[in-house]
């Protein structure tokens, strides 16, 4: 009998909210996240804009001295992983840390380091690299700093697979639990990659919007006129816990978590399958996984990265695998208020279908003001509304053809 998993703690630092409270607030009232870029000057990019976290005070979380030593993305992750540990009451000193673990990933991982270090060789040679360069650049150290704070010694790892990678994390660690690794997961994904050679080459790609002069109306997912996503970055981390260790220690419980779906496109290194096909399978394995009827999920948190290809492809998935239903379900794309956090959308996301359960509130799709022909959904246009949810789905894809759904349920004690 597989084990089931619950979500007792989540925390999150976004371009909307820097708490998990803020965040829902956000995604409640319709915030819009981007900004022009303040990070670095933009004259001669063609996209001057994204959705940057805005006053941030990691310190907050993290020893000075220590966040000198760590890249940006590794502030937003160990922050958000000490608010969900705060948020899901567990006493370390009562758990079994050695069934306590952590997957954790990011798309790009230290990007600002790496840029910063790259100047630092070109301009004074190879002794001005930091001894720190490596460890504050590669992906996997935000797992590893989360796990040496807590003193986790459960499964520790990196997941990195695009904007598909915390969702995969988040998959991994529920797999793990309910196999009987581990007891308790935090896992997630951070990402802070709004940065020269980032925005760059994906404005040499052609992938990011470049409406400078429209820069609040630019994330737009489903609508005619979507151009390209908005860059957002920041965090969200979740504790996931085994049922009945969570029951035990009287612990809150936001949901269930009860299917994961993970196909691959074999397809093309950008582009999504036609027809959304391999999107379609990720959604239907994971409801094969959880035994749960199409009929039975009355909310898709998508992908909707306001791309062309993306979002006229995924609202084909969803009706190859709900039929009819799809046009009683609701579907938003929370990416109209973050803009798209790469590797830590799925994560933020997660958190985000996890809410509007827990709340029967469905976040809304701003900025849609006329749904391109082929996207004909209930897209909950500009404004949250209020729904009863029993099951949800969390839907990532990524360059290189990665695709994942996960699979939430209302708990009901």
């Amino acid at each position: 009998m597989r084990r089931r998993v619950v979500v007792t703690g989540m925390g999150a630092v976004t371009p909307i909210g820097n708490t998990l409270e803020e965040f829902w607030e956000g995604l409640k009232t319709g915030k819009n996240g981007a900004n022009l870029i303040t990070r670095f000057d933009t004259s001669e990019f063609k996209t001057k804009f994204a959705c940057e976290v805005k006053n941030f005070d990691a310190s907050k979380y993290i020893d000075k001295k220590a966040l000198k030593r760590m890249d940006p993305f590794t502030h937003f992750a160990l922050s958000t992983a000490i608010m969900a540990m705060e948020d899901s009451g567990i006493n370390l000193d009562e758990v079994d840390k050695e069934r306590f673990g952590v997957v954790y990933g990011s798309g790009i991982g230290g990007m600002d380091t790496f840029e910063t270090q790259m100047k630092n060789l070109y301009e004074g040679g190879p002794r001005r690299i930091s001894p720190f360069f490596i460890p504050m650049m590669i992906s996997d150290i935000a797992a590893g700093h989360i796990s040496i704070h807590f003193g986790l010694k459960g499964p520790n790892y990196a997941t990195t697979s695009a904007c598909a990678t915390s969702s995969h994390a988040i998959g991994d660690a529920f797999f793990l639990i309910q196999r009987g690794s581990a007891d308790l997961m935090v896992c997630g994904g951070a990402e802070a990659s709004i940065t020269p050679m980032s925005i760059g080459g994906f404005n040499a790609a052609r992938a990011i919007s470049t409406w400078n002069d429209r820069f609040k109306e630019a994330s737009r997912p489903f609508d005619k006129d979507r151009n390209g996503f908005v860059m957002g970055e920041g965090s969200g981390t979740l504790i996931l816990e085994e049922y009945e260790h969570a029951k035990a220690r009287g612990a809150k419980i936001y949901a269930e978590m009860v299917g994961v779906g993970f196909t691959g496109d074999a397809y093309h290194i950008t582009a999504p399958a036609p027809e959304g096909e391999g999107a379609a399978r990720s959604m239907k394995e994971a409801l094969r996984d959880a035994g749960v009827q199409p009929e039975e999920v009355g909310y898709i948190n998508a992908h909707g990265t306001s791309t062309e290809l993306n979002d006229k492809n995924e609202t084909t998935a969803i009706k190859t695998v709900f039929g009819k239903h799809a046009y009683d379900m609701v579907v938003s794309s929370t990416k109209s208020m973050t803009g798209h956090l790469l590797g830590a959308a799925g994560a933020i996301e997660s958190i985000a279908t996890v809410l509007a359960i827990k709340n029967g509130i469905v976040p809304p799709t701003i900025n849609l003001d006329e749904p391109s022909p082929e996207c004909d959904l209930n897209y909950v246009p500009k404004k949250a509304i209020e729904r009863e949810i029993n099951y949800a789905i969390s839907n990532t894809f990524g360059f290189g053809g990665h695709n994942a759904s996960l699979l939430f349920k209302k708990y009901e004690g």
